[in-house]
């Protein structure tokens, strides 16, 4: 029964209604303050998990707002390009809203950036080394999205099979000797 209530109050400070759980709920714990130290800790990884999300959704924001600036675009030429309302993209730039892969992907589209630079500054896609070859793919602007990510995948998984062929040749040179 009090494992019962113990996760009721887990969950509902993951789910935000933390104001709902009654604080004597608490102080029944098994005296020693297990319970409420269990709470106060989830408490705080909810709090610094929504923390994260608005930062990244002001970070993309921003990020967003300096490319349509530097590329001396007004918000409304951006919405019709992208295909994005313009009170949503406005949200987006403001950081209010967290926009989708999907949504992303068109801001980029209406930008002519990567998708994938997009995609790494709102935490979507971890960021990959430079290369050449990256950057030449990337900056080419006779190519449409969806050619340069397939040109993409062919390049690193031919970069990861020469890798693990190279890994095999050095073990078996280690055993000739």
């Amino acid at each position: 029964m009090k494992r019962d209530k113990d996760e009721a109050t887990v969950d509902a400070v993951v789910n935000g209604e933390a104001e709902s759980v009654d604080s004597a709920d608490h102080a029944s714990d098994d005296g020693d303050g297990t319970t409420a130290m269990a709470v106060e800790a989830v408490e705080a990884v909810a709090t610094a998990a929504q923390d994260a999300v608005a930062n990244a959704a002001q970070d993309i924001g921003a990020f967003i707002r300096s490319q349509r600036v530097a590329a001396k675009v007004s918000l409304r030429q951006l919405s019709e390009r992208a295909g994005v309302s313009n009170p949503y993209l406005s949200q987006i730039e403001r950081g209010l809203r967290k926009p989708s892969a999907d949504v992303l992907a068109q801001i980029a589209k209406g930008l002519r950036v990567s998708a994938e630079v997009l995609y790494v500054r709102a935490g979507i896609l971890e960021e990959r080394p430079a290369s050449p070859v990256r950057d030449a793919l990337i900056a080419d602007d006779s190519i449409n999205e969806r050619q340069k990510q397939m040109l993409l995948e062919i390049y690193e998984s031919f970069r990861k099979e020469n890798a693990i062929s190279s890994t095999g040749s050095e073990k078996d040179e280690f055993r000739e000797n």
